[in-house]
């Protein structure tokens, strides 16, 4: 199934241009010309896959997902397919979690991130859509690993303090530091998208550093 069919969105560069996303050996991690989204996952093979991050925003209506990359070598970010999943709120509820879920597989297979960033959903005034979102996540949480993904949850909060610096950013500014970091013209639209981008950049900075605790940890822990 091709990503399109799954609400793959262009997200523009500075010219107004496709986004590039070159890979070290000069080839095209989109896999073509088109609009960012349109992914060959021939062309994400195992010598880069590892620096390739999936976030996702767990919805039920609409459920939004970026691929971010770390270019070898290099601390700079590249944001390589984004877009959501929609299911109709006119279906009944299994039928809407089928096809997220089909959706959701389809995206790991084709993606081949090496890990996978979901937000862990703490509170929502509304219950109703708490229940589905958690839903949701729980199916991106199985399709990660389900795919041998590396996976880690971030709140709204962790993912505001690693972009921006503190945790009581607004979304506003949260999405003017993506577009800012991935070189955007503009912040991607809707606003699903930017903050799923959002959570693959919070794994990209998250990460190393957690690694480098539990290495040190070890270390220590050896020693004594």
């Amino acid at each position: 199934m091709p990503l399109q069919g799954y609400g793959a969105v262009p997200l523009p560069g500075g010219d107004g241009a496709d986004v590039p996303c070159t890979l070290a050996d000069g080839s095209d991690a989109r896999g073509g010309s088109g609009w960012v989204g349109s992914h060959d996952r021939a062309h994400l093979g195992a010598t880069f896959e590892r620096m390739f991050v999936l976030g996702i925003d767990p919805g039920l209506s609409r459920c939004g997902y970026g691929l971010v990359a770390r270019m070898p070598g290099s601390s700079e970010l590249r944001a390589c397919a984004a877009g959501v999943i929609e299911t109709d709120p006119r279906d009944p509820l299994p039928t809407r979690l089928l096809q997220a879920q089909r959706a959701l597989d389809v995206l790991f297979e084709e993606l081949s991130p090496s890990a996978a960033a979901v937000e862990r959903v703490f509170f929502q005034v509304n219950a109703r859509t708490a229940v589905s979102v958690c839903q949701v996540s729980g199916l991106a949480l199985a399709a990660a690993a389900a795919h041998g993904c590396e996976v880690a949850e971030y709140s709204a909060n962790e993912v505001k303090q690693a972009l921006v610096g503190y945790g009581s950013a607004t979304k506003r500014q949260v999405q003017q530091m993506v577009a800012s970091v991935l070189g955007l013209a503009d912040a991607p639209r809707p606003p699903d998208v930017a903050d799923a981008l959002a959570l693959a950049m919070c794994h990209l900075a998250i990460a190393p550093v957690r690694a480098a605790i539990r290495s040190a940890s070890g270390v220590v822990g050896r020693a004594s």
